[in-house]
C-alpha cells in the first residue's frame, strides 16, 4: 500500500466539497504539468460510481480514473474500488482549524510505487495549494 497525505488549513466542510464536488476536483486534480482533468461525474454515495477523464492539454493521450464507493462516512471516510479491483481510502481528519487527509491506496505493477507515491504526492499538494487559495 502507499500512503500521501497533507494538512489543509480550512475548515472540514471547505476541505470535503473540495474534494469531493466536480467543479472543484477539476481545478486540483492533476500530478504531471501537461496533464488535466477534462471531466469529472462523482456520485458520492456507496454503489456510487466516479470516473475522471485525465487529457494530456496537447490532446496526444487520456485515460478514465474510474471505481465505485465502497463506503462514505460524511466529512470523515471515503473508501473505493477502482475497475482494476484495487482499493483505497481518504481520511479527513479535523483537528481546530485544519484537516489532514491521508490518502491510502494499492499501487499498479506496472509503474515503480516510488513513481506512484510521488504522482499521489504532488496531486495531495495540489489539493492543499488550490483549498487554501480559494
Amino acid at each position: 500500500m502507499i500512503t500521501v497525505h497533507n494538512t489543509i488549513h480550512a475548515s472540514i466542510d471547505k476541505v470535503w466539497d473540495c474534494w469531493t464536488l466536480p467543479e472543484h476536483i477539476k481545478n486540483w486534480n492533476v500530478a504531471i504539468e501537461d496533464w488535466y482533468t477534462q471531466e469529472v461525474e462523482n456520485d458520492l454515495k456507496v454503489g456510487g460510481k466516479f470516473n475522471y477523464k485525465m487529457a494530456k492539454k496537447e490532446g496526444s493521450l487520456s485515460f478514465n480514473f474510474e471505481g465505485e464507493y465502497t463506503k462514505v462516512e460524511n466529512l470523515s471516510l471515503i473508501e473505493y474500488k477502482l475497475i482494476d479491483n484495487r482499493v483505497g481510502r481518504v481520511h479527513f481528519e479535523k483537528n481546530e482549524s485544519q484537516v489532514k487527509i491521508t490518502e491510502t491506496f494499492e499501487p499498479v505493477k506496472e509503474d515503480s510505487e516510488s513513481m506512484q507515491q510521488q504522482w499521489c504526492q504532488t496531486v495531495v499538494d495540489n489539493f492543499k495549494k488550490y483549498v487554501e487559495g480559494v
